[in-house]
């Protein structure tokens, strides 16, 4: 008996690749994220300890205070203009803007020269963003889209975004490279293989000497990239990219699907699941370059952290809450795991040419 597809996005994929042929693993990523009927940011919420996965925000409160005091030092070396916007790409429940505001409310003249912008196309979403956001006083606005940002000074956050977006694969064949695909087999199952034609465009150096079997991930930044690029050329813009992945490019398979805090066979569920890839750091920095801006030293969330005083604003948070003193030092220290966390991810920061280095990263 052949097996039925498990979820109904599983099924609207078969019969699109059975009526139309094999899709590209970016059109498979994303129309499980991204489907508007289907899709798992669409549907529901992935984000905290009974869904699917849990982030920094949700760890501790001090990753969102610090990163608030973050975009106050940025707005002050822009000269504090206003007004301003803050925006946060893909900001999940809201909690990070909500801790970085509550930081913000001391830091005079910022609450009269911010406007509030989150970037959010999911409607479940923006409903928990409302709730968290709703007691802070501060007008809110939400877009679609980062190509939608107005022109203005723009200080920027985004915490796990790169990692969801959809990534190119590139496989390396007896008879030359050809883009990884997703087929049916001979039960009507999602599967991988690769295409016929060859792949003609650019592939980074490391390809040049890789053994047959090898895999190259591709992520396009250049629509984000282009999207601040045209503020920047009339704005000052700086901004924050924190995610999970490696300094240099490589070679190597780093899709996966992550659904109950677990990792699961990325067929098993799609639009059911939360569907990732590692972040190449070094593609990502020459993307923001190429589009005319300053790339700082890439740091870890550990270093990034703890130049922003992140044991100092624990330690105050212990002294306030005695009774939570356990949970704030453990949370810390998740953040901050040099076999975890702290290492694991790392922390980008962009900016335009004009401005001053970024607070928290190494300048030597």
């Amino acid at each position: 008996m052949t097996p039925a597809p498990s979820t109904p996005l599983a099924k609207a994929l078969t019969r699109r690749i059975a009526e139309g042929g094999p899709i590209t693993v970016r059109a498979f990523m994303d129309a499980c994220l991204t489907d508007p009927e289907h899709g798992y940011y669409r549907t529901r919420p992935a984000i905290g300890g009974a869904a699917d996965f849990i982030t920094a925000p949700e760890i501790s409160q001090t990753f969102g205070e610090l990163l608030g005091l973050w975009s106050a030092v940025a707005w002050q070396a822009m000269g504090a203009p206003s007004p301003f916007q803050l925006v946060e790409l893909g900001p999940g429940r809201g909690t990070m803007m909500a801790d970085a505001l509550r930081a913000l409310g001391r830091i005079a003249g910022f609450a009269a020269a911010v406007r509030i912008v989150l970037v959010e196309p999911s409607p479940v979403l923006r409903e928990m963003q409302r709730t968290a956001l709703g007691r802070t006083g501060l007008d809110v606005q939400w877009v679609d889209d980062i190509g939608d940002l107005v022109p203005a000074p723009s200080i920027l956050l985004a915490n796990e975004l790169f990692d969801v977006l959809p990534i190119t694969q590139v496989v390396r064949t007896a008879d030359g490279w050809r883009e990884r695909t997703v087929v049916l087999d001979a039960e009507d199952r999602l599967s991988f293989s690769v295409a016929r034609e060859p792949w003609l465009s650019p592939l980074p150096a490391v390809a040049a000497h890789a053994p047959v079997g090898a895999l190259v991930e591709l992520r396009d930044l250049s629509p984000i990239a282009g999207a601040l690029a045209r503020i920047g050329a009339r704005e000052p813009v700086a901004a924050l990219f924190i995610d999970y992945g490696h300094e240099a490019t490589g070679l190597g398979d780093t899709l996966q699907a992550v659904r109950r805090h677990a990792a699961e066979p990325v067929f098993e569920a799609p639009g059911k699941a939360d569907l990732t890839a590692h972040v190449d750091f070094e593609a990502a920095a020459r993307a923001f370059t190429d589009a005319g801006f300053q790339v700082e030293r890439l740091s870890t969330q550990g270093e990034f952290l703890g130049a922003l005083g992140i044991a100092e604003r624990a330690s105050r948070l212990m002294s306030a809450n005695p009774a939570r003193a356990g949970e704030i030092e453990m949370a810390v220290a998740r953040l901050m795991a040099p076999e975890g966390m702290g290492s694991r991810f790392k922390v980008l920061g962009v900016r335009s040419p004009g401005l001053p280095p970024l607070p928290g990263f190494h300048t030597a």
